[in-house]
């Protein structure tokens, strides 16, 4: 009989090697045959955000597990839940002032690194210190020969204050989807997911601050991950083509191959005598 760590464990274990592109639909299909352990799937599967708009200021967030109570999900640009929700969980006052700088300033690093998509920065209150979930989403359609693409980047970050320094410990998800459209290969899907964490001590002062710190480790990760993503799928599904098809249209000679056999055609014929009439 299994118990409910065998079960969560089981499917979780089946999450990893279903295709990426499909988390959402499979991630359904496991909360409908254990509706009991829904809440730690939610949280435990990163699936691809989706974008909402804040019906106070107008402006796009993103949903995720961070960011929901129930069934509503806290805007980055107002702090209110849509739908309503009275009793929400909120970050403290001074907290959100941090949360609002960090969303502005997230918001201009998006616009730099990704000329589009939407950002969003969500805090909450810790014992010790507070965490954040750092999103970013950006989805291509009809570009060359991309059909669809998306990226969808998750950065979580603790932090620890102690003294006049704090701790930063880093987990970054990226999940990337791209279907290929093209005459010459078809139709294809290329998706995947990386997961990659760091930690770090750093200063506190009125130059090092906390959006100065988590924002040179959030920029370095994505940095490392981009190049990462690069080298696991781009190129090793370019190698992996390169090597099961024939790049040349035919079978070819090389130069030695044909001096040899010219070499030994005129030796063969040098020893032949000449036939009587």
């Amino acid at each position: 009989k299994f118990t409910m760590a065998d079960k969560l464990g089981n499917a979780l274990n089946i999450m990893r090697r279903m295709p990426p592109n499909k988390i959402e639909q499979n991630l359904s299909g496991l909360v409908n045959i254990i509706p009991e352990e829904t809440d730690e799937l939610l949280q435990r599967v990163d699936q691809p955000l989706e974008v909402a708009t804040d019906p106070a200021s107008g402006r796009k967030y993103l949903l995720c597990d961070y960011n929901r109570d129930g069934d509503s999900y806290r805007s980055a640009w107002s702090n209110e839940y849509n739908p309503p929700l009275d009793d929400g969980f909120v970050p403290s006052d001074q907290l959100r002032e941090l949360e609002l700088q960090c969303n502005e300033v997230f918001d201009a690093y998006r616009e730099l690194y990704f000329e589009g998509g939407v950002s969003s920065v969500y805090l909450w209150d810790l014992d010790n210190g507070f965490a954040g979930c750092f999103l970013i989403k950006k989805d291509v359609e009809e570009q060359r020969f991309v059909k669809a693409g998306s990226w969808d980047s998750i950065h979580v970050m603790e932090v620890v204050e102690s003294g006049g320094s704090a701790t930063y410990k880093l987990t970054t998800t990226v999940m990337l989807s791209m279907t290929i459209q093209k005459d010459e290969i078809g139709d294809a899907n290329l998706s995947g997911s990386l997961t990659r964490q760091a930690e770090g001590t750093h200063p506190l002062d009125a130059e090092r601050t906390h959006i100065v710190n988590m924002g040179k480790m959030i920029e370095n990760m994505e940095i490392d991950m981009r190049s990462s993503l690069d080298a696991l799928y781009i190129q090793k599904t370019r190698q992996v083509v390169n090597g099961i098809r024939q790049i040349n249209e035919g079978p070819s000679m090389g130069g030695g191959f044909v001096s040899s056999l010219n070499a030994a055609v005129m030796a063969h014929g040098a020893g032949r005598t000449v036939d009587s009439e």
